[in-house]
């Protein structure tokens, strides 16, 4: 039986890993390969092809127009900044729960003073 199988006259569906697909859409800018060539080579259909330089060039086109020389991410940075704040604000609040702790209990040997009054039963 060929590459074809029961489906048809359809090749089996075969599933690419983004660096695969990387890889093809270089091969394609490059100009190392046609579009009909790396079909061939990767054992994929042409529509697959055509659509990773769709999807790339989408993507490369989105990625530019987000970007701007010479200034960072700050929506990023604030936020990152924000929630090393509140980190470092709990932490903090966490010693000081701590420390009172200790202080009102007593620090025996094993961190740990029970209550001094027995429990009584009614």
């Amino acid at each position: 039986m060929s590459d074809h199988g029961k489906g048809g006259g359809r090749r089996r569906r075969r599933m690419l890993t983004a660096q695969e697909k990387y890889q093809i859409w270089l091969q394609l800018v490059t100009g190392e390969v046609s579009q009909r060539d790396a079909a061939e080579q990767w054992g994929i259909d042409p529509t697959t092809v055509m659509r990773i330089r769709e999807v790339a060039k989408e993507a490369a086109l989105a990625g530019l127009a987000a970007w701007k020389p010479g200034v960072r991410g700050q929506g990023e940075d604030s936020e990152l900044a924000a929630a090393r704040s509140e980190i470092a604000r709990l932490e903090e609040t966490v010693k000081e729960q701590a420390i009172e702790l200790v202080a009102l209990r007593g620090k025996g040997r094993s961190g740990f003073r029970p209550d001094p009054r027995p429990h009584q039963r009614r």
